[in-house]
């Protein structure tokens, strides 16, 4: 995953720069188990560090939480918080996840939830199955 939001390093404490440094070079969502077994050479000792940086991270729109892997992304695109709607793409094979952002489906679900009566606060959706690069290997 690759990481496009231009944060200003001060804006970051040591350990959401750690933790986002992390997620930022990794090739696969990350628990926060991982996360902390490649930071403690830098330091980070306690799970409670690692959470508490993620959850600043998500918060500010830089990282992401995948709920079906229970994993952790940089975020890929500078704009999605703006959306309301993320969408992934998760390859059960490789693990690769890409992240997209439709029109046409966050105004369906605007429509939905203004018909309905309902204010969503996010809305995550997520793909899985193969991607492009592991359905051309298996065939």
């Amino acid at each position: 995953m690759t990481h496009s939001h231009e944060e200003p390093a001060e804006a970051l404490t040591r350990n959401q720069g750690l933790v986002l440094g992390t997620l930022t070079g990794a090739d696969a969502p990350l628990s926060a188990y991982d996360i902390l077994d490649r930071l403690r050479e830098d330091g980070l000792r306690a799970p409670l560090q690692v959470y508490r940086a993620l959850d600043k991270l998500v918060e500010r729109g830089l990282a992401h939480r995948l709920e079906s892997l229970n994993a952790f992304v940089a975020c890929a695109d500078a704009h999605c918080h703006r959306t309301g709607v993320i969408a992934f793409a998760i390859c059960e094979s490789c693990g690769r996840v890409d992240e997209f952002a439709d029109d046409v489906v966050r105004e369906r679900l605007a429509g939905w939830a203004g018909e309905n009566g309902f204010k969503p606060s996010r809305t995550t959706i997520e793909l899985r199955g193969t991607c492009k690069q592991c359905l051309a290997r298996a065939a």
